[in-house]
């Protein structure tokens, strides 16, 4: 397998460009030679639901899409990562199966956390209940009945088909070491979804509790360390929490990028995103658009509420049609008791009223910021909000989750928008000045943006105007030992 390159990394779904894995090699390569050097294939085995995310069973690849030779031959092509949850498992998985046959008397009883030894007088006080860091209206539970006719009441966070685990139980931790060494064997680098969610303690959040953070870490890394497989860890939430785990040595997400660069293109202002690739962690994966929403959480504190209301109302606005049939919208319940917008449901290129030249400033940026930059496949097509899959499916991510035929493929990668982002792709991919130091201009107060890259005799300057929507990048070329315009 390939090990982690300073090159773009595709986010796709085994079946979102295609049918299966073998198809997703073969339009990689015919369409997108060069400008991908990663590839993280959204949860690839066995699942239940949440597209992909309620898994059932690590230890091989969904029949639909492949077995573990696709996997094994685009990763040695493509430096890979694969989904590993450290907060839940499936319903369907054969633990949880094995608990509601046997009961207490089941080995995976403890791997699950039930709800009322949770809280040391059975049931949470309503100052308890109310610290709860929650993704849905009601209490993080769901009751189930065992054979034997118990009914237990067991930890919920997300949906029906995922089940909480308790990363302190035995059966847990041998589940981490079991399922994390055979992901290991396979890719060189290991996303932690939604971790945060695993720590828990009665009368906190529930969500990103310190010391016990650390400790979660710990039990999850303890197999990966044995294999020298590095992690990048899932938290959609202030940025303070991605600058704290920086500062621990580890890989994090840019999650408040995609709003800050929404905020600069839709009022022409470079301050606050200045701001941010001055102190933003330089051991980062940076992101425009994922499987899920904008982030809106993310940014709290580096946008004032004033401006993140400002760029929300405009996406809602550019989404008003599709969010008719949205159920539920996309909100968290923070401590102070209020539900908050927690993601923006739009394509990227939609959130920016399908403007090339936003768009393309958007891509230089992310491409010239810190970090190694991550590309949804809808972002590499430029791909629009998709209205009509949502009147079937009201979950508010499906507008950024169309499935492109290969018609559809071979349409897209023809537009001149894209066919400028693939340039900017090949570039990014490929020259020297990008593994060197980064320089950040400063706030010259008047909607401009100036980064440039060095390494020995490379260097390159992105200069971006987000008033005029338009941006130059200059580089050395060393062949004519002269600089020019890319």
């Amino acid at each position: 397998m390939k090990k982690i390159e300073n090159k773009i990394m595709l986010i796709t779904y085994a079946d979102s460009m295609s049918a299966n894995l073998k198809e997703l090699d073969e339009i990689l390569h015919t369409y997108f030679t060069d400008c991908i050097g990663g590839l993280h294939v959204l949860p690839f085995y066995p699942s239940s639901g949440d597209r992909g995310f309620a898994v059932i069973n690590y230890d091989m690849v969904d029949p639909a899409f492949g077995n573990w030779d696709d996997i094994d031959r685009l990763a040695d092509t493509y430096y890979m990562m694969a989904d590993f949850m450290l907060n839940h498992i499936s319903i369907r998985s054969a633990e949880f199966k094995d608990y509601m046959e046997h009961g207490e008397n089941s080995p995976f009883r403890d791997m699950f956390i039930h709800w009322e030894e949770f809280w040391p007088d059975g049931n949470p006080t309503e100052a308890q209940y109310n610290k709860l860091y929650r993704r849905k209206a009601n209490y993080p539970y769901i009751a189930f009945t065992r054979k034997d006719g118990t009914i237990v009441h067991l930890w919920n966070t997300f949906f029906e088909e995922q089940i909480d685990i308790d990363p302190y139980s035995k059966a847990t931790q041998e589940y981490y070491a079991r399922n994390l060494g055979t992901l290991s064997k396979h890719v060189p680098l290991i996303r932690f979804d939604a971790f945060a969610y695993a720590s828990k303690r009665p009368g906190t959040s529930c969500f990103f509790v310190e010391p016990e953070i650390w400790e979660v870490l710990d039990i999850g890394m303890e197999p990966l360390r044995k294999t020298g497989t590095e992690m990048l860890p899932e938290i959609h939430e202030n940025y303070q929490i991605q600058l704290k785990m920086a500062d621990k040595g580890y890989w994090v997400y840019d999650f408040a990028l995609p709003m800050l660069l929404l905020h600069g293109l839709k009022s022409g202002r470079t301050d606050r995103l200045i701001h941010w690739l001055h102190i933003c962690p330089r051991k980062q994966f940076t992101t425009l658009d994922t499987h899920d929403g904008i982030g809106v959480v993310d940014v709290a504190g580096l946008l004032t509420e004033e401006e993140i209301n400002f760029v929300r109302e405009d996406v809602e606005d550019i989404t008003k049609e599709a969010r008719q049939y949205i159920k539920l919208p996309s909100m968290i319940k923070t401590s102070d008791g209020k539900f908050k917008s927690y993601q923006l449901g739009s394509t990227y290129y939609s959130a920016l009223r399908c403007s090339d030249s936003a768009y393309l400033i958007a891509r230089a940026v992310q491409f010239f910021a810190p970090g190694i930059p991550q590309i949804y496949y809808v972002g590499l097509l430029a791909g629009e909000n998709d209205i009509e899959s949502m009147k079937t499916n009201p979950d508010p991510r499906t507008i950024n989750r169309h499935t492109f035929t290969r018609n559809e493929i071979e349409n897209a990668v023809q537009k001149p928008v894209c066919q400028s982002l693939y340039k900017l792709m090949r570039f990014r991919n490929t020259y020297e000045a990008f593994n060197g130091k980064i320089h950040i201009g400063e706030d010259k107060k008047d909607g401009t943006l100036s980064i440039t890259w060095e390494k020995d005799i490379y260097h390159t300057t992105l200069n971006a105007d987000f008033k005029s929507l338009t941006y130059c990048i200059t580089y050395y070329d060393k062949d004519t030992e002269t600089d020019c315009t890319l």
